[in-house]
């Protein structure tokens, strides 16, 4: 990889994954957004090694974060705000600058609404933005913002905050013009919803063609994480849009019937579409490339794209072996190499953070041996047999499910593993143990991680001995975070405070695998080399 850097801004930058994986591919960070402080925290400790909580203590404010508009003038009170009663701007207590230069790799926590409202009314930072602070151009804005709801239509009633937050990103990206823009969403994107009159819109569609009103070139993409080495089957909404005068510069490099060629001459015709008439542009106009197609990910292979697909299938064990309590394993040389890609930009740390227990009770500890027991078994009807009895629905098991689960050893009240030889005292103990949740799982060793795992619940330990959920360093493993990446904030949250907070395993749950980030990073770079040369 080149030593040359790329300058990069991340909104909803979020604990920071996605930012690590592109700064080891040579991308500087000139500035990044947040909204939540508690998810700022993380990003702040992690890049600029500021802790807001020895801050706090001393009644100081960090160097390198800056609030856009805060309630409070006072950090301890600033780490626990609802960032959806951020007052507006110049309402608020502000940090930013009068010096521009001061806000060069910084972190801006706040709404990119008032971001938004800040460049367009402060013509010496839009400057400083567009020219990444040194009088060149900058290179990539990336991020990732809730797009679900988001629908050009939609955007005349105003209904919800969510739905502009696309348009507000699509708004800066036109202020600022970066070369290039990357996007990252849930694969849920590309299902098709419903509006209030229930007519079917693809909010993965509707954004494209917002970007394409403002001259960028979308090429979106279904990839999924495990390919780019990620220890999690974890499938993504992807959309790289490359700015129009970029583009040009890019086409001589794009050989005649080259993978480049295919895959973006659907994206060019659809962006002259959008020029002549976006409101004649009907869903159709512009295909996905999706990673679990063949003849797709023949595309992937033979072109920048490559980095995506790239890496052997990584399972959970290779991941989380050797942070067992009992009886752990030597670090695998997955752990080995992801420890050392990101040595460089993380700090060196003494010891492994974020591993603490948390408390689960002798019924609970029961009940996650049961779904190990399912896991091992790897049959819906044995599984739905069992829930069925847990839910209360059913008392019986039949014949079939006994012969096959009686087989096996289970927890007792005495911590002691023993199996039953008699089916109505089996059927006794399932249904002391009751639960409504079907969500709950056992993690296989052997595959990548499930893709709906974030927050602790989601699913338990692999090994009869570690009856429990997985900490927080465990879920960052599989996420592919680097040991040496620090989680800030609560651990976790409940109740109301479930609608503003974001504690560690939230943050960890909603990252960009760090992996992930540098596979994009490398598929980027590739393309602003050419026309850096």
């Amino acid at each position: 990889m080149s030593q040359k850097k790329f300058s990069h801004i991340e909104l909803f930058a979020g604990c920071g994954g996605l930012s690590l994986g592109l700064e080891k591919a040579g991308f500087e960070l000139t500035l990044a957004n947040e909204l939540s402080p508690m998810a700022a925290e993380t990003f702040a400790y992690n890049f600029f090694n500021e802790n807001f909580e020895q801050l706090a203590k001393k009644n100081k404010k960090p160097k390198k974060t800056f609030w856009l508009s805060s309630q409070f003038d006072i950090l301890t009170e600033r780490l626990r705000e609802n960032p959806f009663n951020y007052p507006s701007l110049n309402k608020g207590f502000c940090d930013i600058p009068k010096d521009k230069k001061q806000l060069q790799n910084s972190l801006i926590i706040g709404n990119i609404i008032e971001l938004n409202h800040l460049i367009e009314h402060d013509i010496e930072l839009l400057h400083a933005l567009k020219s990444a602070f040194n009088d060149t151009e900058i290179d990539l804005i990336s991020g990732g913002p809730p797009c679900q709801s988001f629908s050009m239509a939609g955007l005349r009633e105003k209904d919800s905050d969510k739905n502009t937050l696309p348009w507000e990103f699509a708004n800066f990206v036109a202020k600022v013009q970066p070369k290039i823009v990357l996007l990252e969403n849930v694969t849920g994107i590309l299902r098709a919803f419903k509006d209030k009159d229930g007519s079917l819109y693809h909010a993965w569609f509707e954004v494209a063609k917002v970007f394409a009103t403002k001259k960028y070139i979308p090429l979106c993409l279904h990839v999924n994480a495990k390919f780019a080495g990620v220890p999690q089957n974890r499938p993504r909404f992807i959309m790289l849009a490359i700015r129009h005068d970029i583009f040009l510069n890019l086409i001589p490099f794009f050989k005649k019937g080259s993978a480049e060629e295919k895959l973006f001459s659907p994206s060019l015709k659809f962006y002259d579409l959008i020029q002549k008439n976006v409101k004649k542009v009907v869903w159709g106009a512009l295909p996905y490339f999706d990673v679990s197609i063949p003849e797709h990910l023949k595309l992937f292979q033979n072109s920048f794209l490559k980095h995506l697909v790239s890496h052997k299938e990584v399972n959970v064990k290779l991941a989380l072996d050797d942070l067992k309590f009992n009886n752990p394993a030597k670090p695998s040389s997955f752990i080995k190499s992801l420890n050392i890609e990101f040595t460089n930009i993380i700090k060196t740390r003494k010891k492994i953070s974020n591993h603490e227990l948390r408390n689960n009770s002798q019924l609970v500890k029961c009940r996650f041996r049961i779904y190990q027991i399912l896991q091992k078994c790897n049959n819906k009807e044995i599984t739905n047999a069992v829930f069925n009895i847990l839910k209360g629905k059913e008392t019986k098991l039949s014949e079939d499910v006994w012969s096959k689960l009686k087989k096996f050893n289970y927890l007792q009240y005495n911590n002691q593993m023993k199996s039953f030889t008699n089916k109505a005292d089996f059927e006794e103990y399932l249904k002391l143990h009751p639960t409504q949740k079907q969500t709950q799982k056992a993690l296989n060793p052997a595959s990548p991680a499930p893709a709906a795992l974030s927050i602790p619940d989601d699913a338990c330990h692999y090994d009869e001995k570690e009856l429990r959920v997985l900490t927080v360093r465990e879920m960052a493993r599989i996420q592919s975070f680097p040991d040496n990446f620090v989680f800030r904030s609560k651990v976790t949250t409940g109740g109301q405070m479930r609608k503003f907070e974001v504690p560690q395993y939230t943050q960890v749950g909603n990252a960009v695998p760090p992996l992930l980030a540098l596979a994009l990073g490398k598929s980027i770079a590739e393309l602003l080399m050419l026309i850096k040369n």
